[in-house]
């Protein structure tokens, strides 16, 4: 039952979009931007709660969001943490260990509408704002992303280029913007109206196309070094997308798994990258 209401209800806003863009195609565009870009999970459950009080660090205000920071002191290089979509700072917990265990000093933060951060909205653009204060006020060494975090720092360091950052990480991480429209519009199955009138709209909110978007080209100007990690039957960002990245990015290496999923939680994976920034 769940499954089939999990269909039907995406097809059932699809259908209200293309009848309410007759009436208004520019509120119509509004509300499917909207709903494309809202969160609705990555809040802090009850059990991770503990973990993440231990390191709260102060609330920032950016992008008139208050963004919640975590704090875990080293005496080593500063590394940054930038998790994904419908996600919060605790997916890193494994990695935080081992990064511990080398005295790291490690900084994350949740994105608007995570974790402990305001707001109910998320895309690209605004978490590339948040992202680029925090690096301006702490000066990491290392970036650290997964999925969408990964897709976000290579497009800040593309706009912003921050000059602290030696080595860039990436976890199952998608590059083409026109991949997740396509998705989204065969889970919403909204017409061609619909489509043409939200690719307008986001052209207006951030001067780029929808399929401009692409971190597989903008590393083609990345001369940080970078580790990418994907896995071959991760369902939810394509694999190919971190094959090409790589093939355009000189400085990089490219991890394939096969059977580790998307989230890529495993020792293999995080002992790999504490090698790599040690290097």
């Amino acid at each position: 039952m769940k499954k089939l209401l999990y269909k039907i209800i995406p097809l059932a806003y699809g259908k209200y979009f293309n009848i309410y863009s007759f009436f208004s195609k520019k509120r119509a565009t509004k509300k499917v931007f909207s709903f494309f870009c809202t969160v609705r999970k990555g809040q802090v459950l009850p059990q991770q709660q503990e973990y993440l009080e231990n390191a709260k660090k102060e609330k920032l205000s950016i992008a008139n969001h208050n963004i919640q920071t975590y704090h875990w002191p080293g005496e080593g290089e500063t590394i940054l943490l930038v998790h994904g979509w419908e996600s919060n700072t605790f997916r890193w917990r494994n990695l935080l260990k081992k990064l511990q265990e080398k005295k790291y000093n490690i900084i994350s933060f949740d994105a608007p509408g995570h974790g402990h951060s305001s707001g109910k909205y998320l895309h690209v653009p605004l978490y590339a704002e948040v992202l680029q204060e925090i690096i301006q006020l702490h000066t990491p060494t290392h970036l650290i992303g997964h999925s969408l975090g990964g897709m976000t720092i290579l497009y800040n360091e593309y706009i912003n280029q921050s000059t602290s950052i030696e080595k860039i990480v990436t976890i199952g991480s998608p590059s083409e913007f026109y991949k997740l429209m396509n998705n989204y519009r065969s889970i919403l199955q909204f017409n061609n109206r619909v489509l043409e009138s939200l690719e307008a709209h986001i052209k207006d909110m951030f001067g780029f196309t929808v399929p401009e978007f692409s971190t597989a080209k903008y590393v083609q100007t990345n001369t940080k070094k970078g580790l990418l990690f994907h896995d071959k039957l991760d369902k939810i960002a394509p694999y190919i997308d971190s094959k090409n990245v790589h093939e355009n990015w000189k400085n990089s290496t490219f991890i394939t798994t096969e059977g580790f999923g998307h989230s890529m939680h495993q020792e293999q994976v995080n002992n790999q990258i504490i090698d790599f920034l040690q290097e």
